[in-house]
């Protein structure tokens, strides 16, 4: 149902590093890049996120409440990339653990402020 997810940013080449690490852990590269903003994904098929310069020129911020979640199909896949995101200098919003009902998943936020999470279910 999803198609592409936009994430705001004021540094577009200092972000883009991130996720190029990030995201490349999941098999995602670049799809689409311009000036103004990169697509990730493994196809242009399948749903992608994409760091973007606000259309309005305004400063991009962060949206309160708003989230990004990358479905892993382990608990081992959750841990590895959470891990990856702190080391790339992500901060800690919630170690990778059971949230219940056999939802496990961590939580970071990204360098522009941007909050993140990796889940698996089972």
């Amino acid at each position: 149902m999803i198609g592409y997810v936009t994430l705001g940013t004021n540094d577009l080449p200092r972000t883009a590093l991130f996720y190029d690490a990030l995201l490349g852990e999941l098999g995602a590269k670049r799809l689409m890049e311009t000036d103004r903003y990169i697509f990730w994904g493994v196809s242009l098929q399948q749903p992608s996120v994409a760091l973007i310069k606000p259309f309005d020129g305004q400063p991009a911020s962060v949206g309160n409440g708003g989230m990004v979640a990358l479905a892993m199909n382990s608990r081992d896949k959750v841990d590895r990339l959470y891990a990856k995101a702190l080391a790339l200098g992500a901060s800690d919003e919630g170690a990778p653990g059971d949230r219940g009902g056999g939802f496990y998943a961590g939580y970071f936020r990204d360098p522009e402020g941007h909050k993140l999470n990796a889940f698996c279910i089972g």
